[in-house]
């Protein structure tokens, strides 16, 4: 009887091992993630799809001016700016006064040309006086030559102060010494380096505005050595910008710089872009995704799925409320919008591409 009881006690000791040991799995599955109803209005989700790829090479560089629609202008004659009301970026016309100068320089080519008209009369009374002496007989036929000499000289010396002033001041400056100087073409004031009070002089070397039509523009990409044989003239391009994330300017590699920029050891490479809405400004730093006229398949996904975590990449792969599972990815290359994998996840299989962050944490800390 006793050896009964004893029996009886051992296998109700090994039933309550046996549950107490169940009791750990009953938690951890207790405390499995699910999302709940409010998370799971708030994610996205998105396929892992095998794409046909033309493989991007990305190049970084810069907006710059349509260099054969831009125009430097330099002072013509020395004096003070007296007037200089436009501003930067402000749109100009043909014609339209940029600046207006006081100069000595004009002033006295004024001067010259007064005393020229005057040397001009009096040369031409001799002459008259000299021909019709001659033609009575009073006066030689030396003295009548050397009258129309000097009437000539008088004439020509006039002639070529008008053609300096002609060209230091233009048809746009007055007696006073003042000279204006003009827009030579419709565009945009994209430099100006002069203001009111400033002297200058046209033996300084530097320009005073640059004014260029914005309605085109180039983009100076900047390909490494490494790259150079992936890039050729005519390939087919897509340029972004940091001020519109969301949109893509179409244009083709017109030129390709046959020598490396010392500084950066970089080759230039020329892509222009229609900017009719100018959106577009000088100076913007842009990425430029030069395609390949090569294609094969890859696996892609979007690149807001992408979670960097210590220098590593992660996506959270769905299956159901409560079926997910953080997956370490392969980036192979990054282009825009889409993310090209080497491996990690397969073809057909869901990860979430809006607030990830949210349950890659939750799954973390399960």
């Amino acid at each position: 009887m006793k050896r009964i009881v004893y029996v009886f006690c051992a296998l109700t000791l090994v039933g309550l091992n046996s549950c107490e040991s169940k009791k750990p799995e009953a938690a951890k599955e207790d405390a499995k993630f699910c999302l709940s109803d409010s998370m799971e209005k708030i994610i996205s989700l998105d396929t892992a799809k095998i794409i046909v790829s033309n493989e991007a090479l990305q190049l970084s560089g810069e907006i710059s001016f349509d260099e054969n629609k831009v125009v430097k202008i330099f002072p013509r004659s020395s004096g003070q700016v007296v007037e200089a009301k436009l501003s930067l970026g402000d749109k100009v016309k043909a014609g339209e006064t940029l600046a207006v100068v006081k100069s000595a320089e004009i002033a006295g080519n004024y001067a010259d040309i007064t005393s020229a008209n005057a040397d001009v009369i009096i040369a031409k009374r001799q002459l008259d006086n000299q021909e019709g002496l001659f033609k009575n007989g009073i006066a030689s036929e030396k003295e009548y030559t050397e009258a129309k000499q000097n009437y000539e000289k008088a004439k020509s010396v006039k002639t070529k102060l008008e053609s300096a002033l002609h060209i230091n001041g233009g048809a746009n400056s007055n007696a006073g010494g003042s000279y204006s100087i003009a827009a030579p073409i419709n565009g945009y004031i994209v430099e100006k380096k002069v203001s009111e009070g400033n002297y200058i002089r046209p033996d300084m070397g530097d320009y005073l505005y640059t004014i260029s039509d914005l309605h085109d523009v180039w983009v100076n990409a900047n390909v490494y050595e490494i790259d150079i044989p992936k890039v050729k003239e005519g390939d087919h391009v897509e340029v972004r910008v940091l001020a519109y994330p969301d949109k893509v300017f179409d244009g083709t590699i017109q030129k390709l710089s046959e020598v490396l920029d010392p500084m950066n050891k970089t080759l230039r490479a020329r892509i222009m872009l229609d900017n009719s809405q100018f959106l577009l400004k000088p100076e913007m730093f842009a990425k430029i995704f030069v395609k390949s006229k090569t294609t094969h398949n890859v696996l892609a996904i979007p690149t807001s799925a992408l979670i960097d975590l210590n220098g590593k990449n992660y996506v959270v792969v769905y299956k159901s409320k409560c079926e997910m599972r953080i997956a370490e990815v392969n980036v192979n290359k990054t282009a825009g919008d889409i993310t090209y994998l080497d491996g990690g996840i397969i073809a057909g299989e869901k990860v979430i591409v809006k607030n990830q962050l949210l349950v890659f944490q939750q799954l973390l800390n399960q």
